[in-house]
């Protein structure tokens, strides 16, 4: 063998585009493997105690320290306790929809359904304190003059009906934006208090209105409310936001129907 001639055939750049194409697909593969950490172990319709992984399967668990306190795991565990669902199958095929077997929107099912997360509030991060409070709370903060405020505006539902009127404006300190306004309800049983997503209403300035065309008056009634009149856990958020957007399809019986 003459000398050098052991790599004489070799070539650099061919090598190169093979380690490169080797690299990208167990990158691939590990960010697919990744994005499993959430939203599982799956479910199959028909069959609960079918936990299908795919390909490549759920990433073994691990243990996330959270900024203020405390740990999660990811995945989660699968003994973990979950609520029943209060809605059957349509059929017993993959995909097939839920149909409700009681109040979808108080039950969190379909558009209203709601993610488990922790049952206290978002902390700010340098003060540790909560992050979305009303303006009774942050007193420093004020509107814009030029903006419309909206205390002591009627609420008025998507049939333009008075609904309850906003007492209030939930600002987040952390992003520096208005998030609900809370609306006072007359119930029959007394005055209750309920949260509704700055994206989920219109101001009318000129008819002195705020409009929420996701829900009807009645809907109001049976919103969710806080258990702490000045804080909003991470789960109340959640069952805020999707008690409202449930009702873009089940408010009405003609949005859950087919157009034709």
């Amino acid at each position: 063998m003459q000398p050098g001639s052991y790599f004489a055939g070799f070539d650099l750049v061919t090598a190169a585009l093979y380690g490169f194409w080797v690299f990208f697909l167990g990158l691939i593969l590990y960010l697919n493997r990744e994005s499993k950490r959430e939203g599982y172990p799956l479910v199959t319709p028909g069959k609960p105690n079918d936990r299908p992984q795919g390909f490549p399967g759920v990433p073994t668990p691990k243990i996330f320290k959270l900024a203020h306190g405390g740990t999660v795991q990811a995945p989660r565990n699968d003994g973990d306790p979950q609520p029943p669902i209060a809605a059957v199958w349509a059929d017993p095929t993959p995909g097939a929809p839920l149909i409700p077997t009681g109040n979808p929107m108080i039950d969190g099912v379909g558009p209203a359904a709601y993610a488990l997360r922790a049952d206290v509030p978002d902390l700010t991060f340098d003060e540790s304190l909560p992050k979305i409070v009303p303006l009774r709370v942050a007193t420093d903060v004020t509107i814009d003059p030029e903006d419309p405020d909206p205390r002591g505006m009627t609420v008025v539902d998507a049939d333009w009906q008075p609904a309850g009127v906003c007492v209030d404006i939930w600002y987040d300190k952390s992003e520096a934006i208005f998030r609900f306004l809370e609306v006072e309800v007359a119930t029959e049983m007394g005055f209750r208090r309920v949260m509704i997503p700055v994206p989920m209403m219109t101001i009318n300035s000129a008819r002195n209105v705020i409009r929420v065309r996701s829900l009807l008056a009645e809907h109001f009634k049976t919103a969710p409310t806080l258990k702490n009149p000045d804080t909003i856990t991470l789960l109340e958020e959640d069952k805020v936001a999707a008690y409202c957007a449930g009702g873009q399809f089940y408010a009405k019986r003609e949005r859950s129907e087919p157009f034709i």
